[in-house]
């Protein structure tokens, strides 16, 4: 299931909220029609928090079905409320950006190559899955330019043909290059999902929902 959202009039729908098979944590002021597509999509239960004091849990968030890490400047309260839900580890990182610098599915990850080996290694404890430090398109935010779920990946556009394979192979999925928002590289950032369905920014258009649906296999 598809359904077209944003969040206070941004179609960077992803920036605000983050899932996974059974969960989404969503900033706590988002509108109830926002949180209520989200459900109906991904089929899911949502948890509204902040995250670091802001409402940008989409990209100070990533989680699979084994874990979530939370940006380093998370207080203890929404730590608390991401901990009652699933395992949880502030990322204790200059680049704490946790949703925008690592990218996730229940198979692998893809994280920034800015980070070093030892939290390389602390991200790929709690996530339980094999981390592979790499850049797409030129980006290391390689969070905010894909999207994963068990089923598919979405990619910035540019991706090259070996970023591509690289992305195949770690996380065990097919791959498709798309924009979403009408033309905007930040795939991440404009589209919420998992393996049952996916919210997307309202400025997309039905070529780029087509390839959105298509790479994420939601027939």
């Amino acid at each position: 299931m598809m359904r077209l959202s944003r969040y206070g009039g941004n179609p960077n729908i992803g920036v605000f909220a983050v899932a996974n098979e059974s969960l989404a944590f969503v900033a706590s002021d988002a509108p109830a029609d926002f949180v209520k597509k989200i459900e109906e999509a991904l089929g899911v239960k949502t948890v509204l928090t902040t995250m670091a004091g802001s409402y940008v849990v989409g990209s100070l968030v990533v989680m699979n079905s084994n874990g979530s890490i939370v940006s380093g400047l998370a207080d203890g309260r929404e730590v608390s409320i991401i901990s009652e839900h699933i395992p949880c580890m502030p990322l204790d990182d200059q680049l704490n950006a946790a949703g925008n610098n690592i990218l996730a599915n229940d198979n692998g990850a893809l994280v920034s190559d800015l980070y070093e080996a030892p939290v390389i290694e602390a991200i790929s404890d709690i996530l339980g899955v094999e981390c592979v430090p790499a850049r797409i398109a030129g980006c290391s935010t390689v969070g905010s330019v894909c999207k994963a779920t068990n089923k598919g990946c979405i990619c910035h556009p540019d991706a090259s043909d070996e970023e591509v394979d690289l992305l195949k192979s770690v996380l065990k999925v097919d791959v498709l290059r798309t924009s979403v928002n009408h033309g905007s590289r930040a795939v991440g950032a404009g589209v919420v999902a998992n393996s049952k369905g996916a919210v997307v920014g309202d400025d997309t258009t039905p070529i780029e929902m087509g390839k959105i649906e298509d790479g994420l296999g939601l027939y």
